[in-house]
């Protein structure tokens, strides 16, 4: 499997920032990580492993980015205008850096997907949403969709802007509806085992079913658990199923 470490200082986060690439052609996949890990994490936790099948068969190409979590809803001594303040870096840091350099690495026309388990999966939905112009679709895999839960009970209008659950209900602008409706892969998977919320993923489930918005819904059984065995499982099937 062709494996790349790119890096470069990012103007929007003000840090070097790494990124992995994974394969040779096919679709643009992006991985955001879950919690406070960084981008080599899907590698160690070998899920870029259980989708080389794929890879190497050309279906797919994968780059894998760090998150700043504990720079902003993770860092416990930060104030929370700070932490949405930084957040919103990260947000600019994917659009107007990292989908730029995914572009140059395949083309202009090239689909990309983006994917995160967790707390990655509430960015990468966010990240969807936000920018469906850029992103054409997003695979969310054990996550909750109400940013609150990781806010420690601050709110404000940015935590509302980078919460799916707050914004959607009353997303009326048919710009972003438009593009997000056009999209055939807006794919949600959860277990049911420990720690996993597979209310959260019906309930958002539902509320794009209100918007008139087409997705994918998957509750897998108790026997599968909020972890990285769960995830090697998921991700190869829906890819190799669906994609």
């Amino acid at each position: 499997m062709n494996r790349e470490i790119d890096n470069w200082h990012s103007p929007a986060l003000n840090k070097q920032m790494e990124i992995a690439c994974y394969g040779h052609y096919g679709f643009s996949l992006l991985l955001i990580p879950t919690a406070a890990a960084d981008f080599l994490e899907y590698e160690r936790f070998q899920l870029i492993d259980a989708l080389g099948p794929l890879i190497a068969q050309g279906k797919l190409r994968v780059f894998s980015i760090n998150s700043i979590n504990n720079e902003s809803w993770m860092h416990d001594n930060m104030l929370g205008e700070h932490k949405a303040i930084r957040h919103n870096q990260f947000n600019k840091y994917v659009f107007d850096e990292v989908i730029p350099f995914i572009k140059t690495k395949t083309s202009r026309e090239t689909p990309i997907y983006v994917c995160g388990a967790s707390f990655g999966a509430l960015h990468s939905m966010n990240l969807f949403l936000k920018r469906p112009d850029l992103i054409n679709g997003v695979i969310a895999m054990s996550g909750v969709y109400d940013l609150t839960a990781y806010t420690k009970g601050f709110y404000d209008e940015q935590v509302y802007y980078n919460s799916p659950m707050h914004y959607m209900p009353y997303l009326e602008d048919n710009w972003y509806l438009d593009y997000i409706k056009q999209s055939k892969h807006i794919h949600i998977l959860t277990g049911e085992g420990d720690y996993e919320d597979p209310e959260a993923a019906r309930k958002f489930a539902n509320l794009l079913y209100r918007k008139g918005i087409t997705y994918d819904l998957s509750i897998w059984g108790r026997e599968w658990k909020h972890d990285w065995s769960t995830w090697r499982a998921m991700l190869p099937q829906l890819l190799g199923n669906q994609f």
